[in-house]
């Protein structure tokens, strides 16, 4: 700590990344950091919304992760639930020691500051029948699909086990050789295509690397005989489950916001400063260390200068190799000219019931699901989310409920420049056509709308390796986060990469190799954490 001493830091935005790059500056290296935020909120696309006492989370955050050392994180802010039926024990990765819920842990229903532990359920809904995710194969799956369909995918998946496509560049070529041809059809093109707006042919393999890593119908299979041996335990050991296989995972009492609140108070308390409503402008640089950036103020319409020793980014790359005082070469320009964003609508809808249940002993309840795929090609929405059950407090009445509908688009769509009222309409009458809702059954709605909220693996992307080759050479400056990096990252990947960022400049390391391996590996280099 010695060598970073009375030094600052200035970190542009205050998502995941960017607050806990400020945390783990103060707490570990003593360097101050000064976060500037464009709008007024906490957490970027891990916020909460709160309308009219109702809870939105935008694009559903689950609070998992492989990494022990974010896993910690995340209950030294928010401490996990007290359990009504005795403890309950959570086991990550190699820690010996274990997460104990039991009669110390504080009560949902009298603290605010606490941790729920959810049960995670989540369907395909396709040819107006609910089906696991990940497809479990099941009876329920084959009677639902039909016999002439499951012999297709039987077959399908039998070829491409025998004659892999090679090599695997594309997107459809890492579904098919996964999964089988049929069954990449059924249930995996319609949705992600929905997700990015072309065609699966044309996105890089990558994106499946990161985001699906070793899933396959093997690991499926695997895993519902696992859960065969293992039905009683109280352990949620989880730490060597496929991220999309697991059952259960934890999740602030009123939503992901809960948390980036917290980080941030507890960021002000310890002197670190969090400015909202500056938007960044310019990087200025001194040969290959970055001096100052600068920002505008959008109450005052002032710039101001902002001097530091460190910089962190977590903004888009587009918008960050255009700020260099130096311009970049023109190769990287055009790289980063080129890179491509999906933008995001969530329409929230709060509805007195459902027109699907779950039958129990007792009459029907509400489904239990957190998120369902909308796999049907007939409509343009592509997920649904039920507050209800991500956690009980999201929802002020909890007589109705109450629905996030997820479109994904681009700023240049006629879905994005739909006014409030007909994008409303609009998810009201799909969610109509497909089954699950009763038009009349609409109490209230609202409608947000979240730009380049998924980083595309498409466009100029396959040349990314231009641009980290010019920005790394500056050695103060760190690109981390999902935008930063222009990685499809969820929240915990952010968070190591701003760990890892702090970690080298505790070290004196200037090699950022490191901080762009995260979520390439599937143990998101626990070896080294756990030695470190």
């Amino acid at each position: 700590m010695d060598g970073t001493a009375n030094k600052r830091a200035i970190i542009i935005g205050a998502g995941p990344a960017g607050l806990t790059a400020a945390y783990e500056l103060l707490t570990r290296a003593g360097i101050q950091p000064v976060v500037l935020e464009k709008s007024e909120f906490m957490g970027g696309i891990s916020r909460t919304v709160n309308y009219k006492g109702n809870r939105i989370d935008l694009g559903g955050h689950r609070f998992f992760s492989k990494s022990d050392r974010v896993m910690e994180w995340w209950l030294k802010m928010l401490p996990l639930e007290a359990r009504e039926n005795g403890p309950a024990t959570i086991k990550y990765h190699r820690m010996e020691q274990a997460i104990k819920a039991g009669s110390s842990g504080p009560d949902p229903a009298t603290a605010d500051r606490v941790m729920l532990l959810r049960a995670r359920k989540s369907r395909i809904y396709y040819l107006r029948r609910f089906f696991d995710y990940p497809i479990s194969l099941s009876s329920s799956t084959l009677l639902n699909l039909g016999v002439w369909r499951a012999l297709k995918i039987g077959a399908g998946y039998i070829r491409s086990t025998l004659f892999p496509i090679k090599p695997e560049e594309t997107l459809e070529q890492f579904f098919i050789n996964r999964f089988g041809d049929e069954l990449y059809k059924t249930f995996f093109k319609s949705y992600t295509e929905k997700v990015w707006g072309v065609p699966c042919n044309q996105i890089s393999a990558e994106w499946g690397a990161q985001r699906i890593k070793g899933l396959s119908v093997w690991a499926m299979l695997a895993h519902a005989a696992k859960k065969l041996f293992k039905r009683g335990s109280k352990n949620v050991r989880q730490k060597d489950v496929q991220t999309s296989l697991i059952e259960q995972f934890l999740y602030p009492k009123y939503g992901p916001g809960q948390m980036w609140d917290e980080a941030a108070r507890r960021i002000r308390e310890m002197g670190g400063q969090i400015l909202t409503g500056y938007t960044f402008e310019r990087i200025m640089t001194d040969g290959w260390q970055v001096k100052a950036l600068e920002a505008t103020n959008s109450a005052t319409g002032r710039k101001e200068v902002f001097e530091g020793d460190y910089f962190f980014s977590t903004a888009p790359v587009k918008q960050i190799m255009r700020s260099f005082d130096v311009a970049p070469p023109q190769n990287v320009l055009e790289v980063s000219d080129g890179l491509v964003y999906r933008d995001f609508i969530t329409v929230g809808l709060l509805v007195r019931s459902l027109l699907i249940n779950e039958a129990t002993p007792n009459g029907n309840k509400l489904i239990g699901d957190n998120w369902i795929y909308i796999q049907e090609p007939d409509v343009l929405l592509g997920r649904l989310q039920i507050f209800n059950n991500w956690s009980p407090f999201m929802v002020a009445d909890p007589a109705t409920v109450w629905l996030g509908l997820e479109y994904f688009c681009n700023e240049s769509d006629e879905l994005w420049k739909m006014s409030d009222d007909r994008m409303v309409a609009l998810a009201r009458e799909e969610l109509s056509k497909i089954g699950i809702i009763d038009r009349a059954e609409v109490i209230d709605s609202t409608v947000l709308r979240m730009e380049k909220t998924y980083p595309a693996y498409f466009g100029t992307y396959d040349r990314f390796a231009e641009i980290r080759e010019h920005v790394d050479r500056y050695t103060n400056l760190y690109l981390i986060g999902r935008n930063g990096m222009h990685r499809y990252n969820n929240q915990d990947h952010s968070m190591l990469t701003a760990m890892m960022a702090v970690d080298d400049i505790i070290a004196g390391s200037v090699d950022k190799s490191r901080l762009w391996e995260v979520n390439t590996e599937m143990e998101y280099h626990e070896e080294e954490e756990s030695a470190g």
